[in-house]
């Protein structure tokens, strides 16, 4: 079903039955949805960077609670619990580890989109940015953080890596980057300024530019950010 919101959502539920309905709704809604029934895969499913989570509080492998604080620290995607658990303490602990809304089950599919949609304004507001392991990229403000240390990039550079996480999951090949970079007035640039360019942002964003983590070939097509 095709996404028409444009947003990504992600289950982290291990109810199979609650998990299937909960994603049937969401794509009669226009949303995308992506699913996981552990901690571990729900891990993997936040490197997609989801718009927003919604997540169940008790995991066969671990806390709900836990996994929020990690989706905001690492990731910065919004959650909302969605579960049974009604306890005064729980509610509390989720909110503390950062939790955007809190839900008790059974709620009604129509409240429960009315509280997604609120979640995901308020994150919109909070400004563009993309978040890949420990490498932050703030669009609007055209700025690059690894950890804690802010990066110095060219102009070219930045564009680069933009072009580049824009396209996440996508192949971008050598001929695209010199189109929408380089050659966008009809000036002609060798190839090997591309490789340049690669090389220098590779050195000043990757942990070890012999194996990059964030820029990586695809033999024979292009490049690719992330995994």
């Amino acid at each position: 079903m095709k996404n028409r919101t444009g947003k990504i959502i992600g289950i982290v539920e291990d109810d199979e039955l609650l998990c299937e309905a909960v994603s049937q709704m969401l794509l009669r809604a226009g949303y995308e949805v992506r699913r996981a029934g552990t901690v571990r895969e729900a891990k993997h499913l936040m490197d997609g960077q989801p718009d927003l989570l919604l997540v169940d509080a008790g995991l066969p492998d671990g806390d709900g609670t836990e996994l929020c604080q990690l989706a905001h620290e690492k990731w910065k995607i919004p959650v909302i619990f969605l579960t049974a658990r009604d306890e005064e303490e729980r509610v509390m602990q989720a909110f503390d580890t950062g939790a955007d809304d809190y839900l008790v089950k059974p709620v009604s599919f129509n409240i429960l989109l009315k509280h997604m949609e609120a979640v995901l304004r308020r994150s919109e507001n909070q400004g563009r940015k993309m978040f890949y392991n420990e490498l932050m990229i703030d669009f609007d403000r055209m700025q690059v953080c690894f950890g804690n240390q802010m990066i110095s990039l060219t102009q070219k550079e930045y564009q680069l890596l933009e072009l580049l996480a824009e396209n996440r999951g996508r192949v971008v090949t050598k001929k695209m980057m010199l189109e929408q970079i380089w050659d966008v007035n009809g000036a002609y640039v060798e190839e090997n300024t591309v490789n340049v360019t690669l090389n220098r942002l590779r050195r000043k964003i990757e942990p070890d530019p012999q194996h990059p983590v964030f820029i990586r070939n695809v033999f024979g097509l292009g490049y690719t950010f992330g995994a």
